[in-house]
């Protein structure tokens, strides 16, 4: 006990305070003697070793309890004091764990204190003890170490017996990530136990002989069912063993935690869970939750896991401290929440949603709400959508009953109209949406339709294109369109046509004349406005150069110069589908001062060219086409090479042509074709240059620049020599396709240059050939006539027959000759006459003779002889000669002597049996027989081989009928002074000249 020294006053006289103060003097010390004396008592006897030392155990929770005393604390005395604890496995010197705990302690208190263990317990033994320290301030002497306590051994697993085998812990619960310690333990000392944890091999380390534990780092969760974990002796597979570990999601903390209330009756609490922790076989269930109002200290256990419902009493409160607690095995939390009751009010939805005096561009729109006092005021939103967005909103405060008039509708159009409110003066959350739809009827057309047209060249027929009005002008359904046609020149009726929709076009056949042409739309409420178009009489578009355009993947930038001031505007037209028979023809208009424009399309395709033409309307709605481009999105490699055929091919040079090659139809712009050409020369001729192939082959181009060039000649090569060529296009991004090259060969130089020769002639000769056979009877005419038929020839006409003047056919019998040319032709140069064998040489025989044969009747009364000349052309053999007599006439005989040759029986039996023979019985080398005219006079030839005194028969009045007479018939030659009655042989190779 500590005492303290009190200040005394007192009034008494010296001597009394002298001895007082000796008196006190004397107190003192013996007191300090005394205090003195109780703390070396204290410190010598005051041990302050823990007593009544002893440990328990919770294997479920690897725990170790303890619990002590320390009875030499003076009485009603607290000491703070710091407990030393150290533990011990499997042995006393094995200490695993050491700390410190501190605490106030009384005299004969018990104090208690536990520790968790990583390794299950049942896996080794442990062993603890304890000792102490005072830690205060007041008894610095007393600060030191007591003695250690003795060892506690604590052994949970009793001993196993042989072949036996046990793993631990069983079926422990933890939390997912948590890090866990398992063990076997053995009754056989061995090394070849395996253990699986969900079918793969874990590995730990050896504890003692007959303990290993494996430590399980950030266990995963698996399933609810738990994580499976065995061991089993390699040799033996009966001696095994396992467990499960359950692992548990990790207990989260409630989110978004909320109350609110609808109607002032009821609180609805509401939050997130996050992951439900619940296990099956019932290790753990669900985690749990507990509302908690501290200012009512009321407590309700929540049935649902994410929400409660609190009840509000009719004692006024407005303020509230809710505490949410959700626990389960391994885990507690909890949030707060604290708010005002008015602040948190949710208005249930409005209701009896109506529609009133719709039109087709307003509605009046009614709605009704659920009462939540006379002084709320609801704040409620109105809104309109329509096409699947929102079109309006509007904000409308009310208290029981809504209403807002709607504007701005389109006709024949389906919206959707809804609404929901809040709390006007603390606003917390919006009501539920309450709705309906409605549609607005329609209306006439508001706008024009986008009208075009086309026109064929040379013909006036016209398509009328034009464009569904949007549904924004439509104001409703489209039922057909009105196209009304007026002639400009011949004023009179329009011509109307209604064409069903949705048809978008119509074909028109105009005459000569301007018409205009205007278009409307209809549907149930009226017509559009009228669009027109003037199509003149003669359009006048004048041949407009067409200009290339580059075009990307956004469409074709295009820009044109105005050609007059005095223009409503532009049109661009073009087709989407260009390779199509159906073109899905397009056109875009423009402003009057608009230049330029970028057309776009889904439909436009890489290596598709399509074609523009740019129009100017005049004020008048005439359009005159202005300009024309063409162009790609992206130009591609050409798709095909050109088909080539060579021409022209001599010794030096031959000629490729591809005339028939359609350039407008490839993928891209052709700019030009590339020849190349393969030979066994190293060296290119001028103009070409060295290329490479793809497949490394060395080659020779040659680069034609105009793409319009479909012929190329290539020059200066070899004579009897090999080439190969190809022929390929290029474009601004790349050439054709690598082809197959063509093989071609010169010929040789010389028979080349007689083609030349001979190719003519041959084309004269088959000519000349063709021109016979066409004029064949002219040139059988000319050339070899037939011999004439004497039954049928003209001249019997000219007979007159005294006898018979009606005859028409001349007989045989019925003419007398006048003079027969007989010609002998033999082999030798010699000719023997018959009558007096007197060799002729062939001079004499060059001269003619001639043998008049004279009438032998005696009343003969015609004219005097005719002169005869000789006619090839009537060249005929005489017959069988040997059955003809000889009849010699000697010059100077009578006339009375010729009677032999001038019988007409005689002799004209003779010429007939001649005449009818065939010309093929008669050999070669005998007597040939000669016709003699008789009107025709001699030519000067024959004169000079006639005599002088050669008697000149008097010309023929009539045509007698030429005679043949064999050469067997005819007398010996006439002497010199022979006249030309005579018979004159010729040789066989004179003739008459």
């Amino acid at each position: 006990m500590l005492l303290r020294d009190c200040p005394v006053i007192s009034k008494r006289k010296p001597e009394s305070m002298a001895l007082f103060a000796v008196f006190q003097t004397t107190f003192l010390l013996t007191l300090l003697s005394l205090r003195t004396h109780q703390s070396e008592v204290l410190a010598e006897n005051l041990l302050l070793t823990p007593e009544a030392f002893k440990v328990s155990v919770n294997s479920a929770q690897r725990c170790l309890h303890l619990q002590w005393t320390v009875h030499n604390l003076p009485y009603n005395q607290e000491f703070k004091m710091i407990f030393q604890i150290q533990i011990s496995r499997t042995e006393t010197s094995n200490v695993i764990w050491m700390g410190n705990y501190s605490t106030t302690v009384k005299w004969n208190e018990t104090v208690h204190w536990s520790w968790e263990s990583e390794l299950p317990l049942e896996c080794a033994a442990h062993f603890v003890r304890i000792r102490s320290v005072v830690d205060d301030a007041r008894f610095p002497e007393w600060n030191f170490w007591s003695s250690w306590s003795s060892w506690q051994e604590v052994n949970v697993q009793d001993s196993t017996g042989q072949d036996t085998l046990f793993v631990f812990p069983k079926d422990k619960l933890v939390e997912e990530g948590s890090n866990v310690t398992i063990c076997y333990i053995s009754g056989n000392i061995q090394n070849d136990i395996s253990c699986y944890l969900e079918g793969e091999q874990i590995h730990g380390e050896q504890l003692d002989p007959h303990v290993s534990t494996f430590k399980l780092e950030n266990v995963p969760f698996i399933r609810k069912g738990g994580t499976n974990i065995y061991c089993e002796e390699k040799q033996r597979k009966a001696i095994s063993n396992g467990t499960v570990l359950f692992v548990s999601k990790v207990l989260e903390e409630p989110k978004d935690f909320s109350c609110e209330t609808r109607d002032f009756k009821t609180l609805i609490c509401t939050w997130d869970p996050g992951a439900n922790t619940a296990l099956d076989w019932s290790k753990q269930p669900s985690q749990s939750y507990t509302l908690f109002e501290s200012y009512s200290g009321k407590k309700k256990h929540c049935e649902e896991k994410n929400r409660c419902n609190w009840q509000i009493t009719q004692d006024s409160q407005e303020i509230y401290n809710f505490t949410l607690i959700t626990e389960n095995y391994l885990r507690k939390r909890s949030v707060n929440l604290l708010f005002n009751l008015t602040h948190r009010v949710h208005p249930m939805s409005p209701f009896s949603v109506q529609f009133e005096n719709i039109s087709a561009t307003s509605a009046v729109m009614t709605w009704k709400l659920h009462s939540l006092g006379d002084y709320f005021t609801l704040l409620c939103q109105v809104e309109l959508h329509g096409e699947g967005k929102m079109i309006q909103q509007h904000n409308v405060s009310v208290k029981a009953n809504g209403k807002y008039l709607l504007n701005e509708l389109e006709p024949n159009t389906e919206y959707v109209a809804q609404v929901h409110c809040a709390d006007d003066n603390h606003f917390w959350k919006w009501s539920e949406w309450s709705g309906r739809d409605f549609t607005t009827p329609e209306a006439a057309p508001s706008e024009a339709p986008d009208v075009w047209r086309t026109m064929k060249s040379g013909s006036h027929n016209v398509t009328l294109f034009w464009k569904p009005l949007s549904k924004f002008h439509a104001n409703g359904k489209i039922l057909f369109y009105n196209v009304a046609v007026e002639n400009l020149d011949k004023p009179s009726r329009l011509e109307h046509r209604s064409i069903p929709a949705p048809a978008n076009s119509t074909e028109l056949t105009l005459d000569g004349c301007s018409y205009q042409i205007r278009v409307t739309a209809s549907n149930s409420a009226g017509a559009s406005p009228a669009a027109v178009i003037v199509v003149p009489a003669a359009p006048g578009n004048k041949e407009v150069e067409e200009e290339i355009i580059e075009g990307t993947e956004d469409g074709f930038s295009m820009s044109w110069k105005p050609q007059s001031g005095d223009v409503m505007g532009y049109v661009v037209e073009w087709c989407d589908r260009p390779q199509d028979p159906l073109c899905d023809f397009q056109w875009k208009k423009l402003g009057p001062n608009t230049t330029s424009t970028v057309i776009s399309s889904d439909a436009f395709r890489p290596g598709v060219r399509y074609n523009f033409r740019i129009y100017e309307l005049s004020t008048k709605r005439i359009a005159h086409l202005l300009e024309r481009k063409t162009g790609y999105t992206r130009e591609l490699a050409p798709s095909d090479n050109p088909h080539v055929v060579t021409n022209n091919l001599t010794s030096h040079s031959f000629t490729l042509s591809w005339k028939n090659y359609s350039t407008k139809s490839q993928p891209a712009f052709i700019r030009g074709y590339h020849v190349y050409l393969k030979s066994k020369e190293e060296q290119c001729q001028p103009g070409a240059e060295k290329a490479v192939l793809p497949d490394d082959t060395v080659c020779c181009q040659y680069k034609i620049d105009n793409p319009e060039q479909k012929t190329f000649t290539v020059e200066n090569l070899k004579p009897e020599s090999f080439y190969e060529f190809l022929v390929t296009p290029h474009t601004s991004f790349s050439e054709g396709p690598s082809g197959t090259f063509t093989k071609v060969r010169t010929p040789d130089e010389y028979p080349y240059m007689l083609v030349h020769v001979i190719v003519p002639v041959v084309i004269c000769v088959v000519l000349l050939v063709c021109g016979c056979l066409l004029k064949s009877q002219w040139m059988k005419d000319k050339c070899y006539p037939d011999i004439p038929d004497p039954y049928k020839s003209s001249v019997l006409s000219l007979i007159k027959s005294k006898e018979n003047p009606h005859r028409t056919i001349m007989s045989i019998s019925d003419c007398i000759p006048d003079a027969i040319e007989v010609v002998n032709k033999q082999e030798g140069s010699k000719i023997q006459s018959l009558g007096t064998r007197k060799s002729l040489t062939e001079p004499e025989l060059t001269k003619l003779s001639y043998l008049y044969l004279l009438p032998t009747e005696k009343n003969y009364s015609g004219p005097g002889p005719c002169i005869c000349f000789e006619n090839y052309t009537y060249n005929q053999a005489a017959s069988d000669c040997a059955s003809c007599g000889h009849a010699p006439v000697s010059p100077e005989a009578p006339p009375s002597q010729w009677g032999l040759l001038t019988s007409s029986e005689n002799l004209l039996k003779a010429l007939e049996k001649n005449y009818m023979n065939s010309l093929g019985e008669i050999p070669a080398g005998e007597t040939t027989l000669n016709y003699v005219s008789q009107l025709a006079s001699p030519m000067s030839g024959d004169k000079d081989s006639l005599s002088t005194n050669a008697l000149v028969p008097p010309p023929c009045s009539e045509y007698k009928m030429q005679m043949a007479v064999p050469l067997c018939l005819a007398s010996p030659p006439p002497t010199e002074n022979s006249d030309l009655s005579s018979i004159t042989l010729l040789g066989p190779s004179e003739h008459y000249r």
